[in-house]
């Protein structure tokens, strides 16, 4: 597949995760798992764009209460089979982010693991995820910067996909900044996301 393939993301998605190999792996995102302390037991979570559903399946593991939104259908699917195999409740929903009726205060946590987003959408979007938040919600955020150009351990090709942390302080700024910092990591996460790669994370909490 060439670069294209972002513009017709549904495809995309639907062409990946219908491997039978599970090119994420099948745990959590090192940076949530980590994040995860912060989080009341039992919390409700919002995990936009989980695809087939390794965090939060994962998350629902821990206890917490989790509601997913793919554009996949092939992903969702996949997420609910294996939620149910794990004798896991969760609600696993279809739906374009870009049209999807959003809650509204609703939520005790978002987290958004590599959701890239076009710059037409992405502030819209980023605003729907903190208008989920209940007040003090934590929004949980992971995603590649521009320098992940230089590395083959995943994330898209155009920059204009790619985020920074003056993108993301911009895009969450009536929010409290918790952690924001770009780092380099070592990614361990299935055949797509492996090896040294540059990512920007964050942690914002709903005034």
């Amino acid at each position: 597949m060439t670069d294209d393939k972002w513009a017709n993301p549904q495809k995309m998605w639907d062409e990946r995760f219908a491997q039978a190999e599970p090119v994420y792996g099948e745990h959590p995102n090192a940076y949530l798992r980590a994040q995860s302390r912060r989080l009341i037991p039992g919390c409700k979570i919002l995990v936009p764009g989980d695809g087939y559903g390794r965090n939060g399946i994962w998350l629902a593991a821990q206890g917490f209460r989790v509601s997913t939104v793919d554009v996949s259908p092939v992903g969702v699917e996949r997420a609910r089979k294996s939620a149910q195999a794990a004798g896991l409740t969760m609600s696993i929903e279809e739906a374009d982010l870009a049209t999807w009726n959003w809650p509204v205060g609703d939520f005790d946590a978002v987290a958004s693991i590599f959701l890239h987003l076009p710059p037409d959408l992405r502030p819209q979007i980023h605003t729907q995820m903190l208008t989920a938040l209940k007040p003090g919600g934590l929004l949980i955020i992971e995603a590649f910067t521009p320098a992940q150009l230089q590395h083959s351990s995943g994330g898209p090709k155009q920059a204009e996909l790619l985020y920074t942390a003056e993108i993301l302080q911009k895009d969450f700024a009536t929010a409290e900044v918790l952690e924001l910092l770009e780092v380099e990591v070592v990614l361990d996460e299935g055949r797509l996301h492996r090896g040294r790669a540059a990512v920007v994370q964050g942690v914002f909490r709903k005034q």
